[in-house]
């Protein structure tokens, strides 16, 4: 039987290379399915650009190629099925890489690429389901062998692996954490640092789904050891790390140099340290919970401020200092400072970066004095003087001294060289007081004044003088407060004073400076009338009528004082004298205050009685006053308004009687 020809109508084309005819019609299905997705691809042309044909499909029907029988499309022609360029030829639309979307065309076989590409992603999806799958059936519970922090937790769901975080790591929550830091140690307590675990977060953490291969790989083959989570109050806790900063701080020793028993001492300086903070931080939160304490902390240097250079040096100027003793010339005299007086004028000081010698400059005037005979005239201040009964000022008079920082800077140079010799000069000094000074105070008139009558005792009449002595002249400035004692001192033999009766213990005795009560008692109401601020005084235990009941005053070396603070703006001057029969205290000044005064009725009273006393060294005493209580009341007023008021009160006894009976057995 004849064989078709390729270029016979109706002859059926051989296969195309390449192509395995049984797998067509899978192929074409393939094409079919995937061909809504290839749409959109770029098709390469089928032939090369003709000229148009009134035939072909360029003109109204065709593309422009001939297509009769004869023609080059036709059966026969080189376009036609059997031809070269028709389909299932060489060069055809059907040639193997010709066409279509990555050698798909029509209904012609693929190449094996894209369906190998096809299957691949079909398989990685099936593939990507089953592990997520697999993930998320294996998330519920914490991969086996899975450790926290020591605890075992494999296996567990959420709820059971935080429940045995809290339960076995409770105890070790509360265990202050020690830490060393060099040779330093310290102690932290978690809770109030701020330290505390989140079992909740961290069992979360180990259940939660997870595509991790890390994840996958410990629930098939075991777990490890994973972290805790902690819950940190970040103020507290920093405030823990800068409290370590502190109390882990090894402070640097500073070189130092002391002259001590006149030799010379010194202390070589030493490195401090201090603790990381950021590195501390770090380490107490990785450790704790996972590692066994102490945690050794990370320390960096801290370097003197004064180094060994600088103290050697300052040692090598201080023994000098006390090698030999200085020499001093002045005012014609020659003293001499030995090493241990040195030692004891001049020290060494750090001053910011530096060591630096200090002299005292008041210590070496006096020690240069000290060693002199009569060297310094003490300057006379201006002061007040009576004349005629009225306070006068009265010039004072300059004097020597020597110039604090002129023997100072010689000491110190002479000190710290070979020339173990220097001078001073003499120089003069002006008195503090100036009559300039004191007329500018004010003292002009008798602002107050107060009397009271002597008693018939020459002895006890004879302190009063010698008090009143002693407290005239006494000046009070602005804002100054009186001491009598002061004023009196020293109340001694020496001092002009004699034995007197006084009150003592409520007995009635006899001591040195007796009857200076009495000036308390006058010196006090001067105060009280001038308005003067009333800052101490006691009276009696008894009242004697020579005083104004509640308004008197006693005095006792070192117990009891009568003072008061001068509140106005100008000076004041005492004046006390013995005259007529009475003690007469004045206070001059400039009138300020003007003073209103009350005393209450006597009240409470308390009569005495005799008492009988037969002991041998019985002492009759004929008595005194009933005791009673009175309140004295005082107002100060300033251009007639009240500035001040104030009140006080005071309770007798009653001063009784002693009889002095023959003691029982006497002959007498």
């Amino acid at each position: 039987m004849p064989t078709a020809s390729p270029s016979d109508p109706g002859a059926v084309p051989p296969p195309d290379a390449g192509q395995i005819p049984f797998l067509k019609p899978l192929t074409g299905a393939i094409q079919r399915v995937a061909r809504p997705l290839t749409s959109w691809a770029p098709m390469r042309s089928e032939s090369s650009p003709q000229s148009a044909s009134p035939t072909g499909h360029g003109g109204p029907g065709g593309s422009g190629v001939p297509v009769g029988p004869g023609g080059p499309a036709g059966p026969s022609g080189p376009a036609g099925p059997g031809g070269p360029a028709g389909p299932g030829g060489p060069t055809g639309p059907s040639a193997p890489g010709q066409g279509g979307f990555f050698g798909l065309a029509g209904d012609g076989a693929p190449s094996r690429g894209p369906k190998i590409a096809l299957f691949s992603v079909l398989g990685a999806v099936l593939l990507f389901g089953i592990y997520a799958l697999a993930a998320w059936s294996l998330s519920d519970t914490a991969p086996p062998e899975t450790t926290v922090a020591g605890v075992d937790v494999g296996g567990m769901t959420r709820a059971e692996a935080a429940s045995a975080l809290t339960e076995q790591l409770g105890p070790r929550v509360k265990e202050p954490i020690e830490l060393t830091a060099g040779d330093g140690k310290a102690q932290l307590s978690p809770k109030p640092s701020g330290l505390a675990i989140d079992a909740e977060a961290t069992a979360s953490e180990l259940t939660e789904f997870s595509l991790s291969p890390v994840r996958m790989w410990a629930h098939m083959f075991g777990g490890s050891e994973q972290e805790l989570v902690l819950d940190i109050d970040t103020k507290k806790f920093d405030a823990a790390v800068a409290g370590l900063e502190e109390s882990l701080a090894v402070e640097p020793v500073d070189g130092a140099i002391a002259l001590v028993d006149g030799q010379a001492v010194k202390t070589d300086p030493k490195v401090g340290s201090r603790i990381v903070a950021s590195e501390t931080s770090r380490i107490i939160q990785e450790s704790w919970m996972n590692a066994d304490s102490p945690f050794d902390l990370p320390v960096e240097p801290v370097q003197p401020t004064i180094t060994q250079e600088q103290t050697d040096e300052g040692y090598a100027v201080a023994q000098k200092v006390v090698s030999a003793p200085v020499t001093v010339s002045v005012g014609g005299q020659e003293p001499v400072l030995t090493p241990e007086v040195l030692a004891g004028l001049i020290r060494f000081e750090q001053k910011g970066d530096q060591l630096v010698t200090i002299v005292d400059r008041e210590a070496t005037v006096a020690a240069i004095v000290d060693g002199t005979t009569d060297l310094l005239e003490l300057p006379d201040d201006a002061h007040f003087e009576f004349a005629g009964g009225k306070p006068t000022v009265v010039a004072g008079k300059t004097g020597t001294t020597l110039d604090p920082a002129q023997a100072a800077k010689a000491v110190r140079i002479a000190a710290t060289s070979d020339d173990r010799e220097t001078s001073v000069k003499l120089v003069e000094q002006d008195p503090k007081e100036t009559v300039e000074s004191l007329e500018a105070l004010g003292v002009k008139e008798i602002i107050s004044e107060f009397s009271t009558p002597l008693t018939p005792e020459p002895v006890r009449t004879q302190n009063l003088i010698r008090g009143a002595e002693m407290v005239t002249g006494n000046l009070i400035k602005p804002g100054e407060t009186f001491s009598l004692l002061e004023a009196l001192a020293p109340i001694t033999l020496e001092n002009g004073y004699f034995d007197a009766g006084v009150v003592e213990n409520g007995e009635h005795v006899e001591a040195v400076g007796g009857g200076l009560s009495q000036m308390a008692t006058t010196s006090f109401n001067a105060g009280f009338f001038a308005g003067y601020d009333d800052v101490e005084h006691h009276a009696h235990s008894y009242w004697f009528p020579r005083y104004p009941a509640g308004r008197e005053a006693t005095i006792y070396v070192g117990a009891k004082d009568m003072k008061f603070t001068n509140d106005t703006p100008y000076g004041a001057v005492m004046q006390a004298f013995v005259s007529g029969g009475q003690l007469t205290v004045r206070i001059w000044s400039t009138k300020y205050y003007t003073v209103q005064e009350s005393t209450s009725e006597k009240r409470n009273i308390v009569p005495k009685t005799v008492i009988h006393d037969s002991s041998g060294d019985c002492e009759p005493y004929p008595g005194g006053e009933d005791g009673f209580s009175v309140t004295i009341t005082r107002a100060v007023l300033r251009n007639g308004e009240l500035v001040k008021e104030n009140s006080f009160s005071h309770s007798y006894n009653p001063d009784n009687p002693v009889v002095c009976d023959k003691p029982r057995g006497s002959n007498g």
